[in-house]
């Protein structure tokens, strides 16, 4: 079911929400410092692509274990998101939300929606988890 809910996702816009965090990363990666924010990005255009299936967790809860980006710096890194990139995606997560719940059929899109725009938040310090 995970299979035929991520093609229709990618068809209906998936794709372009993936698209988008993709570019975001890439432009961190053109300056060194904003590298674990662009890693961060395409853990999250993953996340994006194939929402169906997959989950974000913190590392700390998925590996047992915390690290640079599940500390302090991990909550400074993801203020510093916010302010430039976060609440942006947060937002256009929100409106395809929006979007898709106007719909009964869209209902399980808009949720997913939903949780990218958490995740769009404060990704630093998480990952994917594949369910089942």
């Amino acid at each position: 079911m995970a299979l035929i809910a991520n093609i229709i996702w990618l068809i209906f816009g998936g794709l372009v929400m993936a698209f988008t965090w993709a570019i975001i990363g890439l432009l961190c990666f053109i300056s060194i410092i904003f590298i674990p924010w662009g890693r961060a990005c395409f853990t999250i255009a993953h996340q994006a692509l194939l929402p169906f299936g997959h989950t974000s967790e913190s590392r700390e809860l998925l590996y047992g274990r915390g690290d640079i980006g599940t500390g302090p710096l991990g909550f400074l890194g993801n203020v510093l998101w916010f302010i430039f990139a976060g609440f942006w995606l947060f937002i256009a997560h929100i409106f395809h939300a929006f979007c898709y719940a106007i719909t009964v059929i869209g209902l399980p899109f808009a949720l997913a929606h939903i949780r990218l725009a958490k995740l769009a938040i404060a990704p630093i310090g998480k990952d994917i988890k594949t369910l089942g």
